[in-house]
């Protein structure tokens, strides 16, 4: 895909610089509809043809037919729901560590109270909500975001690859 880019860069880069330094001599060439036509339609199927195979390995990727663990979150303001839902009743309220509260060592914001444990090498698929306003479920070290809105259910899946210690944040305002 970097090629192609870079090809049709590297012409219309090579057609400006001509339009540039050259003197126009043939204005019928002013009032060309097919070189119009093609210019037109040759870019949005390049770009057809880019996207078809990504958006097939992006819905493949992203679909996970049988996961491991199934953890329902939910956003209310000022904290997070955890709920496991493979499990009977397994569920906590997470909330925001106070500043005055904090270890040494604990990061201000960051930590809460109660953490979700997730196995390692194993595919979790997360069912995210809100309950008040817009939120965003934020783990930037995972590579997730998504956004929980109340009334919808939104889907994310992910893999921890080795253990330790993920920390999610705010990276929106929430709101209504």
């Amino acid at each position: 895909t970097l090629m192609i880019v870079f090809l049709i860069s590297s012409l219309v880069l090579y057609i400006i610089s001509l339009m540039l330094t050259t003197e126009l001599t043939h204005t019928s060439t002013m009032d060309a509809q097919e070189v119009e036509t093609v210019w037109t339609i040759l870019p949005a199927v390049i770009l057809i043809l880019i996207a078809l195979p990504s958006l097939r390995i992006l819905y493949m990727m992203d679909e996970i037919t049988t996961p491991t663990l199934t953890l329902k979150t939910m956003g209310h303001q000022w904290y997070w729901s955890y709920e496991y839902t493979d499990y009977e009743s397994l569920c906590f309220d997470s909330y925001m560590t106070p500043p005055l509260e904090l270890d040494p060592g604990e990061l201000r914001l960051l930590e809460v109270d109660n953490r979700v444990v997730l196995p390692t090498e194993m595919s979790i698929r997360m069912l995210i909500s809100s309950e008040d306003v817009l939120h965003s479920w934020t783990v930037p070290s995972l590579g997730v975001k998504t956004d929980a809105i109340p009334g919808r259910l939104n889907q994310a899946t992910l893999m921890t690859s080795r253990p330790g210690i993920y920390y999610g944040q705010c990276s929106e305002i929430c709101g209504a």
